[in-house]
């Protein structure tokens, strides 16, 4: 079901009630690669970590979107969830692995910004891991080699600018993320 999306991210959409699965597709198909299943087994059958993101609707017809949300954890699979749903949310959401929660009803703006959240979160833990190397890499460098050898050189110097772009990656999907993204972010550190 998927359409001639702009973006190379795979979308699984896990949505049993025909009409929004097709809205959902429709809200999203222009932008992304999006395949839409409507219960758990399907989805447990057909993700894999091909998928940059999980829309999941939390009451299926064979079961809970949590079974599904278990199965991507456990199976190692590299994707962000969300949550799509009209349960209100209460204290088991704590328990649960998924990135974000939207409540139903959607629109086309609110899964789309959902969506993209969860692209740039996923982009961000990447980056984060990525900058962490390519600085001790620089900090080895820095200590042992005196500034005019490591200006000379022109893999220090691809590092360097590979951090750099990193750094602006970085602000811009800092950029994209909401003030409730920083408190969930920031909440517990001052109660260690």
């Amino acid at each position: 079901m998927g359409g001639q999306g702009v973006s190379e991210a795979s979308v699984l959409v896990v949505e049993d009630e025909p009409e929004i699965a097709t809205l959902y597709e429709q809200f999203l198909d222009d932008r992304y690669d999006v395949t839409v299943v409507s219960t758990v087994e399907a989805a447990v059958e057909t993700v894999s970590s091909s998928f940059d993101a999980v829309l999941l609707d939390r009451r299926l017809p064979d079961g809970e979107g949590s079974e599904v949300l278990t199965h991507v954890r456990s199976a190692g699979h590299d994707c962000r969830v969300a949550m799509v749903t009209a349960v209100e949310p209460d204290y088991d959401i704590i328990e649960m692995g998924f990135d974000l929660y939207v409540t139903k009803p959607v629109d086309r703006e609110s899964l789309q910004t959902a969506l993209e959240t969860l692209l740039a979160r996923s982009q961000y833990d990447d980056l984060l891991r990525e900058a962490a190397a390519l600085a001790s890499k620089r900090a080895v460098l820095e200590a042992q080699r005196a500034p005019e050898q490591l200006e000379a050189n022109a893999a220090y110097t691809r590092l360097v600018d590979r951090l750099e772009a990193i750094d602006t990656d970085i602000d811009d999907a800092a950029a994209s993320l909401s003030p409730a993204d920083y408190r969930t972010m920031f909440r517990d550190l001052g109660r260690r």
